[in-house]
């Protein structure tokens, strides 16, 4: 009895140093990560990084969302625990698991001495807790809509959630980044060719470069065959995704179409475009909200519903890259006057080189995919941690090595090739 009266102990009876110290934990933690993002804010704006700025602000409104959603969760999960509705309700197919699945781990799990679920993770006083709050809430016949238990998971998802769509944004723009700064060489060395352009020499030489570049795609079998140009498209994703004669043409076919100097600083410009493009790609809209909805409602049992959806963006990644492969193709053949179309030196960027003549919708695409990939992996981490690794949910082991191999594979592609091939390949339009 003495045991139990300990491990009920309330606030009242919980000695004040105790309290103070878990307080003094969770303010200095929240004071770092406030202090830190405000200073990343002030140097951003004292550099003026805007589109950077923006990226940020866009990334504390998703923290403030769901820090609110959390809160909403903590002050209402009583009241949530407290509806009833008739168990028949619970009969039907949509359920994630079936009732032996759920008794074979709970009898292994006791063979080996601990708890299904979260209970592994909570001590012994607040699983007394939560079993009270859920046996003490219906009446027979009834189960409630969310128990208690439910309810502190799903706290715990959007903690993960959180945590992991943070995190891959700012590895996604990281690895663009070095993607980008990659091509730095090739812009020090046009700019170098261009230092002296007092003489008509001088100003020739990037044109004989581009008939040099000319002549050797004209010798290709590529140039007249559609096919195995998109055959080489889709395969360079894999490669280096910008050839330097590429990035010359294009930067070359800028300048001449803004009528701008030969000494342009284009890689900046670049660097400019891609951090406008990243605050377009953070923060969780309304319509991927309603995709976590829709898939936690259709994830029931037998549906494998995880795996097929992991095969989406590693898809649309390869779609998507092959798409923007071919459009700076075509640019630079056409720029070369290799294409059958009017031989001009000037760039000739139009909608019609995209998908339904709209360039600006690849960006959703890229946007989904960054966020299916972070869903993904939360998914995976929330699962092992409520649940355990021999959980319904993620039982097929094979599966889920597939679909984080699958999910890193394509956030890795996306990151460092296929956002930098976006910026570069829509951005030519502007200046």
């Amino acid at each position: 009895m003495e045991e139990d009266t300990k491990e009920t102990r309330s606030l009242a009876l919980t000695p004040t140093w105790s309290v103070a110290t878990v307080l003094t934990i969770f303010v200095v933690v929240s004071l770092i990560v406030e202090r830190s993002i405000h200073r990343l804010s002030s140097w951003l704006r004292e550099t003026n990084r805007k589109p950077l700025l923006a990226a940020v602000e866009k990334m504390k409104e998703e923290l403030m969302l769901l820090g609110f959603i959390s809160l909403l969760l903590t002050a209402t999960s009583s009241t949530i625990a407290n509806i009833c509705i008739p168990s028949k309700f619970y009969e039907g197919n949509f359920a994630s698991c079936t009732r032996p699945e759920i008794d074979e781990e709970s009898i292994q799990n006791s063979s080996e001495g601990r708890k299904l679920a979260m209970f592994s993770v909570l001590p012994h006083p607040l699983r007394r807790l939560l079993n009270g709050l859920d046996l003490k809430t219906c009446e027979k016949g009834y189960e409630p809509i969310l128990s208690y238990q439910d309810l502190e998971r799903l706290h715990r998802f959007i903690f993960v959630m959180a945590i992991t769509h943070i995190s891959y944004s700012c590895l996604t723009m990281l690895l663009a980044i070095v993607k980008i700064h990659s091509w730095r060489v090739w812009e020090d060395l046009a700019r170098m060719d261009c230092h002296d352009e007092s003489t008509e020499i001088n100003r020739e030489k990037p044109k004989r470069r581009q008939t040099t570049f000319a002549r050797h795609r004209t010798s290709s079998p590529l140039v007249k065959n559609s096919f195995l140009i998109w055959v080489t498209c889709f395969f360079r994703q894999f490669g280096p995704s910008v050839a330097r004669t590429d990035y010359l043409t294009l930067r070359k076919g800028f300048i001449m179409n803004h009528n701008l100097s030969l000494k342009y600083d284009f890689h900046s410009y670049m660097i400019r475009s891609m951090e406008e493009e990243f605050q377009r790609i953070v923060g969780v809209s309304g319509p991927l909200w309603g995709f976590v909805v829709a898939f936690m409602l259709f994830n029931v049992e037998g549906s494998n519903l995880y795996f097929w959806i992991s095969v989406v963006p590693i898809t649309l990644v390869l779609v998507v890259g092959a798409k923007l492969q071919h459009v700076i193709a075509t640019l630079t053949l056409e720029t070369a006057g290799l294409t059958g179309h009017s031989v001009e030196e000037r760039l000739r960027p139009r909608d019609d080189l995209f998908w339904f003549k709209k360039p600006e919708l690849f960006l959703p695409l890229i946007h989904f995919i960054l966020f299916q990939n972070a869903f993904e992996l939360a998914s995976f981490f929330w699962f092992w941690w409520q649940f355990g690794y021999r959980s319904c949910f993620i039982r097929n082991h094979l599966q889920v090595y597939i679909r984080l191999v699958l999910g890193f594979a394509g956030q890795f592609l996306c990151s460092y090739s296929t956002l930098p091939l976006y910026a570069l390949a829509t951005q030519v339009y502007h200046c």
